[in-house]
């Protein structure tokens, strides 16, 4: 009897190791500032603070010791996948936006299909406006 049980308590954990093994569903992690192509194609040269906030949200990263210089950092961590990063540096002169640095551009496409590779960082200097 003591075999019989024996043989049958091998078969049932053999069975359970032949099993697929199960992934815990994870889920898709976002932080920071969602900075869309479109947010960034309405920064013009010579903006105030206030309507750069308008249009870009609040900076994750607002410096006290670079006040000129707002930080937008984005990170996506997927259920499944690789880790996506952005960041866009916005930087005032004189409290009108001058300059634009990181890799999220208008016209980037940034946010459409798939991602094949990380963008590269730009620095984007913003033609001064026309004098009347």
């Amino acid at each position: 009897m003591t075999r019989i049980l024996a043989i049958a308590i091998s078969l049932l954990l053999a069975a359970c190791s032949s099993a697929p093994s199960v992934q815990p569903y994870r889920i898709d992690v976002r932080q920071g500032n969602v900075i869309t192509q479109d947010m960034v194609a309405q920064l013009k040269p010579g903006l105030t603070r206030d309507q750069v906030k308008f249009i870009l949200g609040s900076p994750l990263v607002a410096d006290m010791f670079h006040t000129d210089r707002w930080d937008y950092v984005y990170h996506f961590q997927p259920g499944k996948g690789e880790v996506q990063r952005r960041r866009l540096t916005v930087i005032f002169d004189d409290n009108k936006l001058s300059r634009l640095a990181g890799d999220v551009v208008a016209g980037d496409g940034w946010l459409e299909g798939p991602q094949t590779q990380q963008p590269t960082t730009r620095i984007i200097d913003i033609p001064a406006a026309p004098k009347k």
